[in-house]
């Protein structure tokens, strides 16, 4: 039987203690990281056209995610009977990457720095935004990875070229991605309504590799109708926008969207995607706090970072 904590040790309720991602060991030095998982904070939203917020979004997700750390034994799944982020599973919190204040170039240098640093001591990456623009420095850093393809949850398309010499604000990651030779293709789940990129930027989308579904369209071709659209054998990267979620249930956003999706079909699409792909990389953006007083955003963009995280690790294991 596995052992835990109830009865030794310290107690370490959630409100105890610092709130590091689940109440995880931080690591100051990057060039001493030694897990299979690091979290890096990437507090950055100068690149948002409408609300800003989601600079606290790191800060908001790691306080969030002590709700799940009671960490005894694991977590215990009785619907797949699988206790998933169990002790051989070692995650790290290496903090926030340095922004500067007013420079997006230097700002997204430093987070690429992260996660470079995550890459070369061969953990998966998973960085917390920040607006959707810290995407494009995640996706730099994995040039000489080899070739990846990009999952999106998102409900804008984010792939708008230019617009008044803007490049790197958060509708341009996805274009940025595509441009990289080393990415294969994009599947975009969950964009919708009133977009941010014009007719054109969806025919270059599509022109550029992509494959584009709307909530409406997912939900008509089931779980496994879509994942079956992901190419075979492909490295996937996964960005998580959290307003792919409908605003019912995640508010706390700069720019909400109407008609989203509900939690369990995103952790299924997840699941899946991760029982038939590698995953070597995950951003989660755009939580942005205060426009949320309950905390109910920023819980449920924990509690699908944890639960993502176990099925990564379990389908690794089971390979």
């Amino acid at each position: 039987m596995s052992t835990h904590g109830y009865e030794t040790g310290r107690l370490n309720l959630p409100f105890v203690g610092i709130a590091t991602f689940g109440k995880r060991p931080h690591v100051a030095d990057w060039e001493a990281i030694d897990a299979d998982v690091a979290i890096l904070g990437a507090p950055f939203d100068f690149g948002t056209q409408f609300r800003a917020g989601a600079r606290f979004g790191p800060r908001a997700v790691r306080e969030a995610s002590t709700l799940f750390s009671f960490g005894h034994a694991g977590a215990y799944d009785h619907e797949d009977d699988v206790t998933y982020l169990g002790a051989d599973v070692r995650i790290v919190d290496i903090g926030d990457a340095d922004i500067v204040h007013t420079d997006t170039e230097r700002s997204h240098a430093n987070i690429e720095a992260g996660v470079r640093a995550i890459l070369k001591a061969g953990a998966l990456p998973v960085v917390i935004g920040g607006d959707h623009s810290v995407n494009i420095p995640c996706i730099r850093a994995f040039d000489g990875q080899g070739p990846i393809h990009i999952l999106q949850i998102d409900a804008h398309l984010d792939f708008v070229d230019e617009r008044h010499g803007v490049r790197h604000g958060h509708g341009n990651p996805m274009r940025r991605a595509a441009e990289k030779d080393y990415v294969t293709g994009l599947t975009q789940f969950g964009i919708r309504n009133v977009s941010s990129t014009a007719k054109e930027g969806y025919d270059a989308a599509r022109a550029m590799g992509a494959d584009i579904l709307s909530v409406r369209q997912v939900r008509k071709l089931g779980r496994d109708g879509v994942l079956a659209r992901i190419p075979k054998g492909a490295r996937l990267y996964v960005t998580i926008d959290i307003d792919g979620f409908c605003p019912s249930i995640a508010p706390g956003t700069g720019t909400p969207s109407h008609g989203g999706f509900l939690y369990y079909e995103v952790l299924e699409i997840l699941q899946g995607a991760a029982l038939a792909h590698e995953i070597v990389g995950i951003d989660l953006v755009e939580v942005a706090p205060d426009y949320d007083p309950t905390g109910s955003t920023a819980i449920l963009a924990a509690q699908l970072l944890l639960n993502f995280l176990g099925f990564v690790f379990h389908a690794r294991g089971q390979a």
